[in-house]
C-alpha cells in the first residue's frame, strides 16, 4: 500500500512539474479594403474607416482591415475590381456603380420612386433579395453585403433654376445607375463620376448639375462655392444603401466566427451611416442655407410626374430584360414592393402628413 501510495504522489508530482501544453496559435489575417469615397469623408468614408476598426476590434486584431481612401490603392470606380482580381480583399462603395457589369446590381443601391431605406433591408434580408444579390455577384468571385444608409437624397446642384421638363433637355447632368437613366429619359446627358472628380467638372463648365448624396456630403464638396440652387427631394434615390464587397475566395478562408463577425459589422455599420446622416444632414444644411447662401428648392410637379413615368419605363424595361439575373432581380424587388410600401403608404404617410401638419413643438 505504501508502495502504491508512493507512486501516486511520484505521478501527481510528475505531473506538476510536467511542460503545460502549448497554446492553439491563432492565425491571423491582414486585408486590404479599397474604397469609392475621399479620405475621412463625411457619413460614408467615415463609415468605411468604422467599419474596418470594428472588424478589428470585435476579432481581437485576428482579422485587420486597413482602408485606402479613393486613389491610394485603385481609382474609385476600380474597387470592385480590385476585389475581383484579388489585389484588394475588400472594398466599400455602392452597387450601381457597377451597373455596366450586371445592371440588376442597381438595384441594390436604390430604385427611382421605389424603396425606402426600411423597405429595401425587408426586401434583402427577409423577402429574397440577398440570395439573388449573392447569385449575381457568384459570377465575379465576391460577396456583398449592405454597409451603409443615407435615407432619402438631395435631388442635386443646378447652376440654373428647374422651371421644368423643357429645363432639363440638354442638361450635362453627373448622376449614376437606374437614376441616371430616368433623367436620360427627361432629356439630359448624363455621366458618372467618383465624389472627389465632381467640383472640377462644375467648376470648369463640364457638368451642368450634379447630385451626390445630401448636406451632410455635398457641403464637404464644396458645392455651394459655385451655385446656391439646391433641390428637395431626390425622386431617384429614396433610401440609398452602400455595400461592402469581399472577396469570396478569401472570405471563406476565414474561420466561422471572423466571417460571422464581417457579416454582422457590416449589418451593423448599415444602421450607424443611416443615424449619422440623419443627425447631421439638417445640421449640415443649415449651414449650407446661413453661411453660404443655398437656396432650397423642390422640383417642380410637372418634373415629379415626367419622372415617375420614366421611371416605371426603366423598371419596366428591366422586367423585359434579356438578362435572366437581372430580370429576376426586378421580379423580385416589385412584389417586394407591392408589400412593403403597404405599411409605408398606409401608416407611415399619413402620420409623417399629419405631424407636418399639426404638430410643432418649441
Amino acid at each position: 500500500m505504501a508502495l502504491a501510495a508512493c507512486g501516486k504522489e511520484e505521478s501527481a508530482s510528475a505531473q506538476d512539474t510536467a511542460p503545460a501544453a502549448p497554446a492553439i496559435v491563432q492565425q491571423r489575417f491582414e486585408w486590404r479594403m479599397v474604397t469609392t469615397w475621399p479620405k475621412n469623408f463625411p457619413g460614408l468614408g467615415v463609415g468605411a474607416e468604422r467599419l474596418a476598426q470594428r472588424i478589428n476590434e470585435m476579432s481581437g486584431g485576428r482579422l485587420t482591415v486597413r482602408v485606402y481612401a479613393a486613389g491610394e490603392l485603385v481609382p474609385a470606380l476600380q474597387a470592385l475590381d480590385a476585389v475581383i482580381e484579388g489585389s484588394a480583399e475588400m472594398s466599400h462603395g455602392a452597387a450601381y456603380y457597377w451597373h455596366n457589369k450586371n445592371p440588376g446590381l442597381s438595384f441594390f443601391t436604390g430604385v427611382p420612386y421605389g424603396m425606402t431605406s426600411r423597405e429595401l433591408t425587408a426586401w434583402i434580408r427577409h423577402m429574397g433579395g440577398q440570395e439573388i444579390w449573392d447569385e449575381i455577384y457568384d459570377e465575379f468571385g465576391v460577396q456583398g453585403f449592405l454597409s451603409g444608409d443615407t435615407g432619402a437624397q438631395a435631388g442635386g446642384w443646378f447652376r440654373n433654376e428647374v422651371r421644368g421638363v423643357a429645363d432639363i433637355r440638354g442638361l450635362r447632368f453627373r448622376t449614376p445607375g437606374l437614376g441616371g437613366q430616368v433623367w436620360q429619359r427627361l432629356g439630359a446627358s448624363v455621366t458618372n463620376m467618383a465624389a472627389g472628380d465632381i467640383f472640377q467638372a462644375l467648376q470648369s463648365g463640364t457638368l451642368d448639375a450634379a447630385e451626390f448624396v445630401g448636406p451632410y456630403n455635398d457641403l464637404a464638396l464644396g458645392f455651394y462655392q459655385i451655385t446656391k440652387n439646391y433641390y428637395f427631394p431626390s425622386f431617384i434615390e429614396p433610401g440609398l444603401a452602400t455595400e461592402a464587397v469581399v472577396n469570396k475566395a478569401k472570405f471563406q478562408e476565414l474561420p466561422a466566427d471572423l466571417q460571422a463577425i464581417v457579416r454582422y459589422v457590416c449589418q451593423a455599420s448599415y444602421d450607424d451611416v443611416a443615424s449619422d446622416m440623419a443627425a447631421n444632414d439638417p445640421r449640415a444644411l443649415q449651414t449650407l442655407v446661413r453661411e453660404h447662401g443655398v437656396q432650397v428648392r423642390q422640383f417642380p410637379e410637372e418634373l415629379l410626374q415626367a419622372g415617375a413615368k420614366a421611371s416605371a419605363e426603366v423598371l419596366q424595361a428591366l422586367r423585359d430584360s434579356g438578362d435572366a439575373l437581372a430580370k429576376k432581380v426586378a421580379e423580385s424587388y416589385v412584389q417586394a414592393f407591392n408589400i412593403v410600401r403597404q405599411k409605408t403608404d398606409g401608416t407611415d404617410t399619413p402620420f409623417l402628413m399629419a405631424r407636418a401638419k399639426y404638430f410643432q413643438i418649441g
